[in-house]
């Protein structure tokens, strides 16, 4: 949840300046204990979150490392440079075939959002460096993190495995030239299709009527979900299993949180550690598909689909 351009600093959770002295943090800390503790009214997604904020300043070391970085790096989000990451084995297992730039239609918005931002006629060394992103307002960071969000989700539905195809960034308006409204991934394989939203609200969110609710949630994001996922359907001639949004592992307490029905499509919650698994097995009560039904769905999309 610090890692996130739209998340609150360790600070700001705690509600104390940045400056504060180490008495002074403690004492904020023990009074955002009790005000999200569950058993005395809080929010336990609050409370986990006021803990971990503790756990990134609670101590002089862990304070100075997360004053120089703030929660994120460039490389991370970017703009720096990954030359010092320590390498990975190469992974040789069969990938899910993919289509489309997860998350690039956002990076270039932000792009052009900071910059006009900033103002013409300035040079930006880095438009990933932390501290001109957390500068910047809250619509420009949002832009950014649901890249990010889009990149990961692509990583972890990847390695699916062969079975599987995923179509991302896919215009979803009648028209098709509508960008903002889109899908941000398709997912067929043999548990069904999916339409999958990847999201970052920097912070926790509930569910209310079926909708995410949260301080910086805009507009109906599931049932935007839904209805983009059926105009998808009606020109491809395909019927949807379900829909997913997809959460930081912080943002909610329970990996899955099925929403029931919207419109006939069932919908659930998932966080990203749960997503592939969700994948495999299906939402419950969802429609499978098999042999050449899932052969004709791969074949009907192929031919509809446009990468915004």
């Amino acid at each position: 949840m610090f890692d996130s351009p739209m998340s609150s600093s360790a600070y700001e959770v705690l509600r104390v300046a940045a400056d504060v002295d180490d008495e002074g943090l403690r004492r904020a800390y023990r009074v955002r204990l009790r005000e999200t503790h569950p058993d005395t009214g809080g929010d336990a997604a609050l409370f986990v979150q006021v803990q971990r904020a503790w756990e990134l300043v609670g101590t002089p070391e862990a304070r100075s490392v997360y004053d120089r970085g703030r929660g994120s790096t460039a490389g991370e989000w970017g703009g720096g440079s990954t030359a010092s990451a320590p390498s990975r084995p190469t992974d040789t297992r069969p990938r899910a075939r993919s289509y489309g730039q997860p998350g690039g239609w956002r990076r270039e918005r932000y792009l052009g959002l900071i910059r006009e931002w900033v103002g013409r006629g300035v040079d930006i060394a880095d438009p990933y460096d932390p501290a001109l992103v957390r500068s910047a307002p809250p619509e420009i960071r949002h832009i950014l993190a649901d890249a990010l969000a889009e990149e990961e989700t692509a990583r972890l539905v990847s390695e699916l495995g062969m079975g599987y195809t995923v179509w991302h960034d896919v215009f979803a308006d009648r028209d098709g030239r509508d960008p903002e409204q889109k899908l941000d991934h398709l997912v067929l394989g043999p548990s069904g299709l999916y339409a999958l939203l990847s999201e970052d609200f920097g912070g926790p969110v509930g569910v209310r009527r079926g909708e995410i609710s949260g301080p910086n949630v805009i507009g109906a994001p599931v049932t935007e979900l839904v209805s983009r996922a059926r105009v998808i359907a009606r020109s491809a001639g395909v019927r949807f299993s379900g829909a997913m949004v997809v959460l930081s592992d912080d943002d909610v307490l329970e990996a899955v949180t099925e929403l029931g029905k919207m419109r006939g499509t069932p919908v659930a919650l998932v966080t990203r550690s749960a997503l592939t698994t969700l994948l495999r097995r299906g939402i419950p009560g969802a429609r499978e598909v098999g042999g050449t039904e899932l052969f004709d769905i791969r074949t009907r999309l192929q031919q509809r689909v446009r990468h915004v």
